[in-house]
């Protein structure tokens, strides 16, 4: 008698994959043994991306429609133990200067996006599947020099509780990562369109956002990874509906 055909490996879903922390964290992931499905906007994974996570399964697609959801959701043949939804916003600059456009764009791409994924593979979720959304400092400190960061990521938290109610009796937990400014291609651009407006260096400019933190320095890609890959562990449900905060005491709230 032939032993049975080997049980399909578990499957990381991360969208926005070809971003700073996307990447970083679908490395991490793999690592942890998940096989990865990188969603982007662009036609191929990143080279570094590629040659971290040699068989990662890459999907283009435009997460603020339908379409999208149904695109990835024909890449993944197997259970879904985690969906990360690491897709950046624009920069929006402050509050005088934001174009009001951009609110629905980036609720449509990161909130809608990331429930759009998640219906589209509702029927290959299992018990102990992670649901995972990266937030913001900015969700719970509001800023008017952050504006887009603020109400998005405040409405997203909004959205993990609501989640965790719904998903919770499955046994698949739902959960938000929020780190403060990270050390990123993204933070350096937005660094740079200050000190042009503004007047300085980004270096400068760079050193005022480190300098909000009792640490003197930004969050790191490589952090926010592990704070991701921890909530694989079976310990981890107990965070159901919670935010793991990762802003270098930046916050100066206590809720």
């Amino acid at each position: 008698m032939t032993d049975p055909s080997p049980a399909p490996r578990s499957i990381a879903v991360v969208l926005g994959a070809g971003g700073t922390l996307g990447r970083a964290i679908s490395v991490a992931l793999s690592g942890r043994g998940l096989r990865v499905v990188g969603v982007g906007r662009r036609a191929d994974p990143p080279p570094d991306l590629l040659a971290a996570v040699p068989d990662v399964a890459w999907c283009e697609a435009d997460l603020s429609d339908e379409a999208g959801g149904a695109r990835v959701a024909e890449l993944v043949d197997g259970p879904v133990r985690m969906i990360v939804q690491a897709a950046g916003l624009p920069a929006g600059g402050s509050l005088a200067e934001l174009d009001l456009a951009l609110i629905a764009v980036a609720m449509s791409t990161k909130l809608g996006g990331w429930l759009r994924v998640v219906r589209a593979l509702d029927d290959r979720l299992v018990a102990g599947s992670r649901l995972v959304a990266l937030g913001g400092h900015y969700g719970a400190e509001p800023s008017p020099h952050a504006p887009l960061a603020g109400l998005t990521n405040a409405a997203l938290a909004n959205l993990v509780r609501q989640m965790s109610a719904v998903y919770g009796p499955r046994a698949v937990t739902v959960h938000l990562v929020s780190p403060g400014p990270v050390e990123s291609e993204r933070m350096q651009r937005i660094a740079t369109v200050t000190a042009a407006r503004e007047g300085g260096t980004a270096d400068a400019v760079l050193d005022t956002y480190r300098a909000g933190s009792p640490l003197g320095r930004l969050t790191t890609a490589a952090e926010v990874a592990w704070a991701v890959a921890l909530l694989l562990d079976d310990e981890a449900a107990a965070l159901h509906g919670s935010t793991l905060w990762l802003d270098l005491g930046r916050r100066h709230g206590i809720g």
